[in-house]
């Protein structure tokens, strides 16, 4: 990419795409539109923004006509924690279907140099061996509560793949372990494992609660990223590789639930005990990613877990600290 080139970032309200953004601005480039639909983002001076539905073909069509982009990232996607993903089975795989194949065949339409798509980890086996490789796709059952996103997420690297194969596209799929960082959701309803911590400790804290209760048992194993070190990654992998090969992106680390927690507790300042309620599922029991083929090619991330955390919570007491109003993206992160 020349730092003058015209580039889209579909879904910059959420915090994948609000950090694409922010890597994109601090390397230089100058040229560079978001979109969103629901949820206004914290805007970005030298960002153009335009609220866009990309459910709709038409106005994704509209879209691509007049910022005629050269370079994509796709971020948008309708994303959320355990019981967002099985309680809304049916939104979260129409909704993610609809939007993916308006960007990425408008894209192709108004032949677009390079996309780059953002799936999920979510797409491997439920029980796949650890640490998971790329190859792994499609070998086994799926996570039942993760289903319906994980198969449009799927859909969406085979659609970009064989786009590629059929039409000759320049079209990447990463595939992203666990995020967090600024502009997180902290929906105790919808949000991730992390957030949802973050702002379950900082109450206990601020209302002086004699413990906090955490779902599941605390033994799954899970591995953390910092957004901007994603942010760095896929924007070096727009810069630099051409093939048909998809990326697993992470640290390549992992860490139990209960020693997250611990880590968040400590730094929150909370004081109380923690309780695990074990009728509540655990999901995945472990979920660690090989990253060995983006290594390869050079990249490695920059965050340590704790001091990410630590930026982490910074960033949420400076926004809800005092306020009830939480962030809402996982609802549609357009």
């Amino acid at each position: 990419m020349n730092k003058s080139d015209k580039i889209l970032v579909a879904g910059a309200a959420g915090m994948v795409g609000s950090a694409i953004l922010r890597t994109l601005l601090k390397q230089g480039y100058t040229n560079i539109t978001g979109t969103y639909h629901l949820n206004v983002p914290q805007k970005l001076e030298s960002v153009r923004y335009r609220r866009v539905d990309l459910i709709d073909p038409h106005a994704c069509s509209y879209l691509f006509t007049e910022e005629e982009p050269d370079y994509v990232f796709y971020a948008a996607a309708k994303v959320g924690g355990i019981v967002a993903n099985n309680t809304f089975r049916a939104q979260f795989l129409y909704e993610n279907l609809e939007i993916q194949n308006n960007v990425i065949h408008t894209a192709y339409m108004t032949q677009v140099k390079k996309l780059l798509y953002l799936g999920s980890s979510c797409i491997y086996p439920k029980n796949a061996p650890q640490p998971i490789k790329e190859e792994y796709l499609l070998t086994s059952a799926l996570e039942y509560t993760n289903e319906p996103y994980a198969i449009a997420k799927i859909a969406g690297l085979k659609m970009c793949e064989n786009y590629n194969l059929q039409y000759g596209t320049n079209y990447i799929s990463v595939m992203p372990t666990n995020l967090y960082g600024p502009n997180d959701n902290y929906d105790l309803q919808n949000s991730h494992v992390l957030p949802a911590l973050i702002r379950k400790f900082h109450e206990a804290k601020v209302s002086e609660a004699p413990h906090v209760t955490i779902w599941g048992t605390g033994s799954p194993l899970r591995e953390f990223m910092h957004v901007d070190d994603l942010a760095t990654a896929v924007v070096f992998l727009m810069e630099t590789y051409v093939g048909n090969q998809f990326f697993n992106v992470g640290w390549g680390k992992e860490i139990s639930i209960k020693d997250l927690a611990l880590l968040i507790q400590e730094i929150v300042g909370f004081h109380g005990t923690l309780v695990f309620d074990h009728t509540k599922p655990d999901g995945t029991p472990r979920k660690l990613l090989d990253v060995s083929r983006l290594n390869n090619l050079g990249f490695t991330p920059r965050i340590p877990l704790r001091e990410g955390i630590i930026s982490t919570y910074a960033d949420f007491v400076n926004k809800y600290g005092s306020s009830q109003k939480f962030a809402t993206e996982n609802v549609i992160c357009l």
